[in-house]
């Protein structure tokens, strides 16, 4: 193991829980220029960092204006770190429809999971944030997606997950997609409930769930 990369990773996560950009940006560089894996120090730190302000959000001890001082860090991290991911090189790539659902625009989650997904070998097409239940079945039909990813932050559009699969069930064609959600408000029972195929609670561990799913298809 190279030496200090586990220091190296909790100071980022530390300067994004600080809300420290311009720390952040110094221990990425740090992070690159001694060679440890960038993928692993925007898992381990920067990632782990927007859970930590998450939690603190929830918690009522961070607000909206940390929160995107925090976000403000993690991307600021992610600049240094995103050119260096080693990108993992596969045959047919399976494609992920991934966006966050209708009524909710906090997209800091879903962005972290698509970047991750990609460097991971997987093809994503990001609708963004916002978005109809309708238009991620279109586009999953439109581009022979594998995987429809949802997220959300708020309690208040979950439902809009389920109206995703109640969609698919509707045109016949449930069968054709692996759904996986996360976000903030969800957990595995409330996947459970809606006939998701998988939860995530973080973005390492998305990737993680998408590989496992598409591995169990045919």
């Amino acid at each position: 193991m190279p030496k200090g990369k586990e220091e190296l990773y909790k100071k980022l996560s530390d300067a994004v829980v600080q809300m420290e950009e311009e720390e952040t940006v110094r221990v990425a560089e740090e992070v690159v220029a001694e060679g440890h894996d960038a993928y692993e120090a925007i898992d381990r730190g920067l990632a782990d960092g927007m859970d930590r302000a998450g939690k603190l959000f929830e918690e009522e001890e961070y607000f909206i204006p940390e929160l995107l001082m925090c976000s403000d860090a993690m991307y600021a991290g992610l600049d240094v770190l995103k050119p260096h991911i080693r990108r993992e090189e596969q045959g047919e790539k399976h494609r992920v429809v991934l966006g966050v659902v209708e009524g909710d625009t906090h997209d800091i989650g879903k962005n972290l999971v698509k970047i991750m997904l990609e460097a991971s070998g997987f093809e994503v097409v990001d609708l963004g944030r916002d978005v109809p239940p309708g238009d991620f079945v279109e586009k999953a039909k439109a581009v022979r997606a594998h995987i429809i990813a949802l997220s959300t932050l708020m309690t208040t559009t979950m439902g809009e997950m389920a109206q995703v699969i109640g969609l698919l069930e509707r045109e016949g064609i449930r069968g054709q997609f692996k759904v996986m959600v996360g976000g903030g408000p969800i957990s595995q029972s409330f996947a459970d409930k809606i006939g998701a195929d998988g939860y995530s609670v973080n973005a390492a561990e998305a990737v993680r769930l998408a590989r496992r799913l598409v591995g169990s298809r045919p």
